[in-house]
């Protein structure tokens, strides 16, 4: 475990307390600036090993070499923006850089910074840096910073990222080589330049699913409609507006695909006509003629090979199992996810969901209500299992 300079070096005695409980060893390297936040003799102590941070120490030299292939993870918790910088950029200036630049281990970072450090363009650019070469990148939390701000940049909970551990051993690599599809979010079907007709999704579920499979190794393509949430920089993240949009850049990703998850909201009809300038209002009523979006689930369906898999989602409000089966029919694909807007903390805007899955085998996979990256991991496992019968 590497800790860098960061407030939230703190969290690091607890998170070790943690993993020893949890059977694991731990060896734990700091740079100079971290023991300004939490000492090496509580370290020590509660990792049972000697806490490195020199290269060179009482005659001795610490084998940056060995160290980076002992690991099965290297974990840098918290990750400041500093060390991401020196990261990206190779930047080899103390043991920790030494052992992160001769690691043959998995690297995994948990950062910690001030929001607006977090959403820096530079800090962005570092981050899509380290994904693109496979370092899995812990999500940040929201709540209070050290600079008395509140919102995005805090380092994820102890018991947050040994669970995120947890689930990494036992899941890692179950998609390696895969290549995904997932569309999420909305679509916007112009009236006009400032208007659309539209629907509340937000997107949290489709991310959520790309955010799995990027855990689960896989190469994600999202494609996602209009939204305010970010996206880990690892997936491939095509920006769309409209129903045509997103057929298009479907069609394009599509053929290439392994597993698709077709988990937008998408607009079933748009004007037949967009007006060129902002419509006026008027004392009289306005009428506006619509005709069907393309229906991108159907189309990907029929084009579908016996290798892929076709996932859908249903959202109603009547009808429920009767209307998910026939979608699940009629559109050719392996299996559908039905969410029910009856259900209380459930469909677009909730941090939870509850779903029931079809499969085309006849299966029924019924779910409680959990918050959406639960049921992400869900809806994943069962792709697994059924893409892998």
């Amino acid at each position: 475990m590497g800790i860098t300079g960061s407030i939230a070096a703190y969290k690091t005695a607890v998170l070790t307390r943690l993993l020893i409980r949890s059977g694991a060893e731990v060896k734990i390297i700091m740079t100079p600036a971290a023991k300004d936040f939490v000492t090496p003799l509580s370290l020590s102590t509660l990792s049972r090993n000697p806490v490195l941070s020199d290269l060179a120490e009482n005659d001795s030299w610490s084998n940056h070499v060995m160290l980076g292939r002992w690991a099965d993870l290297m974990l840098i918790a918290p990750l400041s923006c500093n060390t991401l910088a020196k990261m990206a950029n190779g930047i080899c200036d103390n043991l920790l850089m030494a052992v992160y630049l001769s690691a043959t281990c998995p690297v995994a970072v948990a950062p910690a910074m001030d929001e607006d450090m977090w959403h820096h363009d530079k800090t962005r650019e570092n981050l899509k840096k380290l994904s693109e070469t496979g370092i899995r990148i812990l999500p940040v939390e929201s709540g209070e910073l050290a600079s008395g701000l509140v919102g995005e940049g805090r380092m994820a909970e102890p018991e947050a990222i040994l669970q995120w551990l947890m689930h990494y051993f036992a899941t890692r690599n179950e998609l390696s080589g895969k290549r995904v599809l997932v569309t999420a979010g909305p679509t916007q079907e112009m009236i006009d330049p400032v208007r659309y007709i539209g629907n509340h999704s937000t997107g949290k579920m489709g991310i959520a699913i790309a955010e799995e499979m990027l855990f689960r190794g896989a190469s994600v393509t999202l494609i996602l409609g209009p939204t305010y949430l970010s996206v880990n920089p690892a997936i491939k993240l095509v920006r769309v507006r409209s129903a045509e949009d997103m057929y298009l850049a479907c069609d394009q990703v599509f053929p290439e695909t392994d597993i698709a998850v077709m988990s937008a909201a998408v607009a079933d009809y748009r004007p037949l006509e967009q007006a060129p300038q902002k419509i006026k209002k008027t004392e009289s009523a306005l009428n506006l003629q619509l005709t069907r979006t393309k229906d991108i689930l159907k189309s990907l369906g029929e084009k579908k090979k016996s290798n892929q898999f076709l996932a859908g989602f249903a959202l109603e409000t009547e009808n429920e199992k009767a209307n998910a089966l026939k979608k699940l029919a009629e559109k050719n694909a392996d299996m559908i996810v039905l969410n029910s807007l009856g259900d209380e903390g459930a469909g677009f805007g909730h941090d939870t969901n509850k779903i029931t899955i079809f499969d085309k085998q006849g299966g029924v996979h019924g779910f409680e209500m959990k918050p959406k990256k639960e049921v992400a991991a869900d809806i994943v496992n069962t792709i697994i299992q059924l893409f892998h019968a």
